[in-house]
């Protein structure tokens, strides 16, 4: 079996959880991309901001709308090692994010595929292009790891 080699963007938002994990955190890693350039990258920090909403797609959305000067990130691909949680699925259709791209799926937490499936609803007033699968392995044994050697 050939394996293709990873995209950047999601090899960066690997690197991203990784950086995570070092510090802590749950390994998760978010990179935000216009036009084949990233614009933001960022890590879960939930722990060291004393911020639940630090998840790693909140903080690389909110980078990347500084960065560009406006609220909307139409144009714009968020890749992120984790299917979003419903809170983050909400602020990528509030910010008419284009595509989503993720590693890992997330049974338990996520919203996208599974659990609320937010892009779903009727009241989502925007819905993404969305792909998973791209680096799963990677995403998931870093996961499995990272809560393994917490236990």
């Amino acid at each position: 079996m050939t394996r293709w080699p990873l995209p950047e963007p999601m090899r960066l938002a690997l690197d991203e959880a990784l950086r995570a994990a070092d510090e802590g955190e749950v390994p998760i890693g978010a990179v935000v991309v216009k036009d084949g350039k990233v614009v933001a990258a960022a890590h879960n920090r939930p722990r060291t901001l004393r911020d639940p909403t630090a998840h790693a797609e909140m903080l690389a959305i909110r980078a990347a709308a500084a960065q560009l000067g406006q609220e909307r990130l139409e144009g714009c691909d968020l890749w992120v090692s984790l299917e979003p949680c419903a809170m983050c699925a909400g602020a990528i259709a509030h910010a008419r994010i284009a595509r989503v791209y993720y590693a890992a799926s997330d049974p338990k937490g996520g919203a996208v595929e599974h659990g609320s499936r937010v892009f779903d609803q009727p009241t989502c007033l925007h819905r993404p292009e969305v792909y998973s699968g791209m680096g799963e392995a990677e995403a998931a044994e870093m996961l499995r790891t990272f809560f393994r050697d917490r236990r």
